[in-house]
């Protein structure tokens, strides 16, 4: 899942050759999750449609104060396309324009726009050879990047005027991985390693039958892909669940039994950073499973159980650096059952959610969890588990920031 999903890409083109590549550049925007506005100057228009980027980017193409085709005239605020982008690119950005910019001259609606941008604004400058070395080129560029701005260099290559050299406009898929990078190095969990757990486990009786819980995994799950979101490196080790992550980089570890998350987990712990065990694992297992299914015959039938291997606290004993983090679902002295728990296995918090809370539980899309670190805890309303995952992992970011 690309970094760039859910950003709000500001396009704005400029009157060069290298304008007929924004299509493309488009398409990548959206194939990455982004959702994209095109801003042109009216004469980018002599080099790509309207009508082609509007079908691409799915959203009407301005070029202008008030909307051409509306007889009434309707205002496009600049201001509002300003406060609207997480992203603002300029590709192609021409010598023309770039000078503009780095004197603030707003004599079109891309250049007012840009005067009124509060997120990064990157330009991906195209011109010939003679141009890009001009010494006034050059100061547009460092008055630019003085100014906060992040060029895309231009890649080399042949020119519209035949020449060879500086000043091609970096490729589309360039422009998306420049971005992606960009973007992943300031992501609060990058270079971090994050192990989560998800589900139940079950505990064989026979070949048929065990004993097991209601949990969907979802929470986990949903931590898993805002952990991936947020940069870190994530293994997810889940128990049965129908769930199925939607990002490919999230490495994914199935395994059914208690003593198999275990194994699973204790085979990486050395080198992650970061433990959620959210999984909703079996406290007992049956003394001895029965190789064969168990035949229904007397009234009533006596299975013997045994504890299973305590994850959490063995992981407690063992860590170094590791941060800790437990979750405890309780039904009845909620705050002092999960404080207990908290101390016994040497957790850095422990998330609390209550059966007794509506809203809260297995099975549902929404949680209500109490998050409670050694001396102090803070409480949250109903939400979804997307945001409560993401509720969750902040917390886990300022256990890095102390």
């Amino acid at each position: 899942m690309s970094v760039l999903r859910g950003k709000k890409v500001l396009l704005g083109i400029t009157a060069g050759i290298a304008a007929y590549k924004t299509a493309s550049l488009v398409r990548l925007f959206i194939k990455a999750g982004a959702q994209v506005k095109v801003i042109m100057t009216p004469a980018s228009k002599d080099f790509i449609t309207p009508l082609t980027l509007s079908t691409l980017s799915k959203n009407e193409v301005l070029s202008s104060f008030t909307s051409e085709e509306d007889e009434n005239k309707t205002w496009n605020s600049h201001v509002e396309l300003g406060l609207w982008a997480d992203i603002m690119l300029i590709a192609p950005a021409t010598a023309n324009t770039l000078s503009k910019m780095s004197i603030g001259n707003s004599d079109n609606f891309l250049l007012a726009t840009y005067l009124s941008a509060k997120c990064p604004v990157f330009f991906a400058p195209a011109m010939d050879l003679d141009m890009y070395r001009h010494p006034s080129t050059r100061k547009s560029f460092n008055t630019l990047q003085d100014y906060g701005n992040i060029i895309i260099p231009a890649g080399t290559g042949e020119l519209a005027s035949g020449l060879t050299g500086e000043g091609r406009m970096a490729e589309p898929e360039e422009i998306i991985a420049f971005l992606e990078e960009y973007f992943s190095a300031k992501l609060p969990l990058k270079g971090k390693t994050v192990l989560i757990t998800a589900g139940p486990t079950y505990e064989a009786i026979d070949p048929v039958r065990f004993i097991g819980n209601h949990s969907s995994g979802k929470m986990g799950f949903e931590l898993a892909h805002a952990a991936a979101g947020m940069g870190a490196e994530v293994i997810l080790v889940s128990g049965p669940t129908h769930l199925q992550l939607e990002n490919n980089n999230i490495s994914l570890i199935r395994v059914v039994s208690t003593q198999e998350m275990f194994d699973a987990i204790n085979a990486k712990f050395e080198d992650v950073d970061v433990v959620i065990a959210a999984a909703a694992v079996s406290d007992y297992k049956p003394k001895v499973i029965a190789d064969k299914k168990i035949k229904k015959s007397e009234q009533e039938f006596t299975l013997e159980l045994t504890r299973t291997q305590d994850i959490l606290a063995g992981l407690g004993k063992r860590k170094t650096h590791q941060k800790l983090i437990g979750f405890a679902l309780e039904t009845n002295d909620e705050l002092e059952n999960a404080r207990g728990k908290l101390h016994r296995k040497n957790l850095d918090f422990i998330v609390l959610n209550s059966m007794q809370d509506k809203g809260a539980g297995f099975k549902i899309e929404t949680n209500k969890v109490t998050i409670i670190f050694p001396g102090n805890e803070k409480s949250f309303e109903l939400k979804s588990k997307k945001e409560v995952a993401r509720d969750i992992l902040n917390e886990v970011v300022d256990l890095f920031n102390v």
